[in-house]
């Protein structure tokens, strides 16, 4: 990818952290609707995104993606592959898993008497508009780096590996990934493996040579 392209898309889902707090996820959510500037992306493709009535959906004209499934098992026109869905970068399994509260009846437990699961789930910092099909295939998989071809979403460069439960994300997704992840981790005590940390400073690194890169040309 030319470097003045990358830097342009680094520049349009950079990471700026958000003063805004919300203890439901609903109200996060009805918030990013509202606010969410005309020239966002969906992370994971880069799609452009358009407002139907109150509903959010992806533009696939120009990013190239094509659903994985066009159709549900039961025969319907998979409509998660046709909306904008709200995804934690740092999935609620994961921060869920490290409160008590999710070891005692999981989500809807935490929701309902973890305040500090309420402000994870609905801090903004770490939420970002995907198109759904490809939220749910990413489950609460782990970011990583995979050998396969990126083919599963048309020209989407996303790839998924649903036996190694592993999502790599396209090149200017990941300083956006690593920056939630560390501002998930100074602001909660998010705990990170050291695997995953290595991963992401790698990204933060790359990021921020290739935008130096750009700024020589």
């Amino acid at each position: 990818m030319p470097h003045f392209i990358f830097a342009l898309l680094l520049c349009v889902i950079s990471f700026t952290i958000n003063a805004e707090q919300f203890t439901r996820f609903s109200s996060a959510k009805k918030h990013l609707i509202k606010t969410l500037p005309t020239d966002a992306k969906s992370i994971y493709c880069g799609c452009d995104i358009k407002r139907k009535g109150k509903k959010l959906v992806p533009d696939a004209t120009h990013c190239g993606y094509v659903p994985r499934n066009t159709f549900t098992r039961s025969g319907n026109v998979n409509q998660r592959a046709l909306r904008i869905e709200w995804e934690h970068i740092v999935p609620a399994w994961e921060f869920g898993h490290q409160l008590q509260c999710w070891q005692d009846g999981g989500r809807k437990n935490c929701r309902k008497v973890s305040a500090k699961f309420r402000m994870m789930e609905a801090d903004i910092n770490n939420l970002a508009p995907a198109i759904g099909e490809i939220n749910a295939d990413r489950s609460n998989y782990r970011f990583g780096m995979l050998a396969q071809n990126a083919n599963q979403y048309g020209r989407c460069e996303v790839k998924v590996n649903f036996k190694q439960r592993v999502i790599e994300p396209p090149v200017y997704a990941r300083k956006r990934i690593a920056d939630a992840y560390a501002y998930m981790q100074k602001t909660y005590g998010l705990k990170i493996s050291n695997q995953q940390q290595k991963l992401f400073n790698a990204w933060q690194q790359q990021a921020y040579a290739a935008n130096t890169d750009s700024k020589k040309l």
